[in-house]
């Protein structure tokens, strides 16, 4: 399954299975089981079957590599970001590692894509691929871990300086509390996307730990993206909402929030949009 996406940091989603299993509260409310479950009768969970995606969707990032020189002519030069899995996760253990095989050689015969793998399974990525015969990831591979809160930071960020990759980055989505980096994390950091929490259920997101991550991603020189606010608006953000005061009365409000959607929320951090990505 692939797609030209919405996802603001990418060119592509694209999956090579589909499924997987909620390991954390950032899982809570995941849009991709949701979609995996209603549109394609994808059951997650442990034991459950993952499903392959076809053949013909596998062909399509030889297709995007062909094309790699007239896109990079008409974007300053720069590779088309692939986001693989958006409806799995790479180094899930449930996943045959036959499939994990196939993936990787798809991965080393695209070199003219940059493949962007985020996992919330970071202790499992040098021994399943030591297990298909790879040390270290290529450069056009960049490594991500999705990390919530304080806690998952403290557990993941080390054995992501650890994971044998090139590029590194965080994915702070959705962002359930404040997140202190240390500087040896961020001195080998390449990237951090942050951004609040959309869809059903969805959690605020305050302010005030976007705005922290944000100014120690710019102390330290490490690219910042800022992906979205989410479902919720804080009220010191109503200076940058741009639909009038008849339409915030209407929001249900609840410690300082306003549930505007996603959309009406809008990526502004501020009043800024901010999109730095590494240099790959």
């Amino acid at each position: 399954m692939a797609e030209n996406t919405k996802i603001e940091w990418c060119d592509h989603s694209w999956n090579p299975w589909i499924g997987c299993t909620k390991v954390g509260p950032g899982c809570d409310h995941c849009y991709a089981e949701t979609l995996s479950r209603a549109r394609l009768g994808v059951v997650w969970g442990p034991g459950q079957e993952r499903r392959r995606t076809k053949p013909a969707n596998w062909a399509k990032p030889h297709k995007w590599n062909r094309e790699a020189r007239a896109f990079a002519e008409a974007n300053g030069g720069r590779k088309q970001r692939v986001f693989c899995a958006s409806l799995a996760d790479v180094f899930d253990n449930g996943v045959d590692p036959a499939w994990r095989r196939d993936l990787f050689d798809l991965i080393a015969a695209t070199p003219n894509l940059d493949w962007l793998l985020v996992t919330k399974r970071i202790g499992n990525v040098a021994k399943m691929l030591a297990e298909i015969g790879i040390d270290h990831l290529p450069p056009h591979v960049w490594l991500g871990i999705t990390v919530v809160n304080q806690a998952e930071a403290d557990r993941d960020i080390p054995k992501l300086r650890e994971a044998p990759a090139t590029i590194r980055f965080l994915s702070i989505e959705p962002m359930l509390g404040a997140v202190v980096l240390r500087s040896e994390w961020l001195a080998e950091l390449d990237w951090v996307i942050c951004g609040g929490e959309s869809g059903p259920g969805a959690r605020p997101m305050h302010p005030d730990w976007a705005r922290s991550l944000r100014d120690q991603c710019a102390d330290a020189g490490v690219p910042f993206l800022f992906k979205q606010v989410g479902e919720w608006l804080h009220e010191d953000q109503l200076g940058w909402w741009p639909y009038g005061d008849d339409a915030i009365e209407s929001c249900r409000w609840a410690d300082g929030f306003y549930r505007v959607g996603k959309k009406a929320a809008g990526r502004l951090l501020d009043g800024v949009e901010h999109n730095g990505y590494p240099h790959a």
